[in-house]
């Protein structure tokens, strides 16, 4: 992943950054490639495009934005918003965010039922509150966001990004989306822990053994592994039993931590889980409820066009559900 991270680092500085939705989509579009562009061979032109130059083509499309190389974690003043010295995590903390996954998991299996299964032709719909407040102002900012993914990604899906109209079109023949949205792909996916840490950094290639330890994952797997399952959970309709095997999975993987005493976009006082070691973003992480473990938020960090503004992010999805068109609510 070292050279998809260069490449990251090499986009044009001047562009403007994305935050939120279409930053998520980004990653989606980036990540894809990344596990396809090894097996891919091009649609009527003979071979494609090489690795490289494959991911240079879709940064290039949705302006990604550079993904840190640091194992630092953001400390703050117990808000989740403040300034605060960098601090770097302690080992002991690991076994308290495996504390916090775990106890995650077994708060949705305890509620969670079987939902209704989305058609491949209707769309996901979601709303999301995101609170943005500038760093050294402490201007704060409400944004209402909603979304309206295909199921199959044949039909154009419409996202806003901070208040503002995104339009997706279709995926192409063989195309597809992380976290996938049909329901066929999202029940092929194990609900075994392990399993799914490795079906999932598997994505493109030829797989392996289910076998397999989280301790043979590489540096890049566990970025990878911590980075796919959270997207995995952004989904708001999974299949019974997914989103608590997901929340066990990012409990396997090492590198991830807590981060105590922040706060939602609701404001309530919760625990981040972040991933720590090369390639980790700072500032980005899930928030749970410190006593219960049920599932907050998430917090992230974005730079103005700029450069001189900081914004902290926080968001929570208030609603969701299935619908048969693009602007059409449950």
């Amino acid at each position: 992943m070292h050279d998809e991270l260069e490449l990251l680092r090499e986009w044009d500085a001047d562009a403007a950054p994305l935050t939120g939705p279409a930053r998520d989509r980004a990653r989606h579009r980036l990540l894809n490639t990344m596990v396809h562009a090894d097996r891919r061979t091009g649609t009527g032109t003979g071979t494609g495009p090489g690795r490289r130059r494959a991911l240079r083509l879709v940064a290039a499309a949705v302006v990604a934005t550079a993904v840190t190389g640091t194992a630092v974690l953001i400390g703050t003043d117990g808000s989740g918003e403040g300034g605060g010295t960098p601090r770097t995590s302690t080992p002991r903390v690991e076994n308290a965010a495996a504390t916090v996954l775990n106890g995650a998991a077994a708060w949705e299996r305890q509620r969670e039922k079987e939902p209704v299964a989305p058609r491949d032709d209707q769309f996901i719909y979601s709303k999301r509150i995101i609170k943005e407040t500038e760093r050294k102002t402490g201007e704060v900012k409400t944004y209402t966001d909603e979304m309206w993914d295909s199921v199959d990604v044949s039909k154009r899906s419409l996202s806003m990004e901070l208040g503002r109209e995104m339009w997706e079109e279709p995926a192409g023949k063989g195309g597809g989306v992380w976290p996938p949205r049909k329901w066929s792909e999202l029940k092929k996916l194990p609900q075994d822990p392990e399993k799914l840490i490795w079906a999932i950094v598997s994505l493109g290639s030829s797989g392996g053994s289910d076998d397999r330890s989280v301790s043979d994952l590489d540096k890049h797997q566990r970025f990878e592994a911590y980075w796919l399952l959270g997207e995995l959970l952004k989904n708001p309709v999974l299949p019974q039993g997914l989103r608590p095997a997901a929340y066990e999975a990012l409990a396997l993987v090492p590198g991830v931590r807590t981060i105590p005493g922040v706060k939602d976009s609701a404001g309530r006082t919760g625990v981040g889980v972040a991933y720590t070691e090369h390639g980790s973003r700072e500032g980005a992480y899930l928030i749970f409820d410190p006593a219960s473990y049920e599932f907050l938020g998430f917090r992230d960090e974005r730079i103005s066009a700029s450069g001189k503004k900081k914004y902290i992010q926080l968001s929570h999805v208030v609603d969701w559900g299935i619908v048969d068109r693009v602007r059409q609510r449950p």
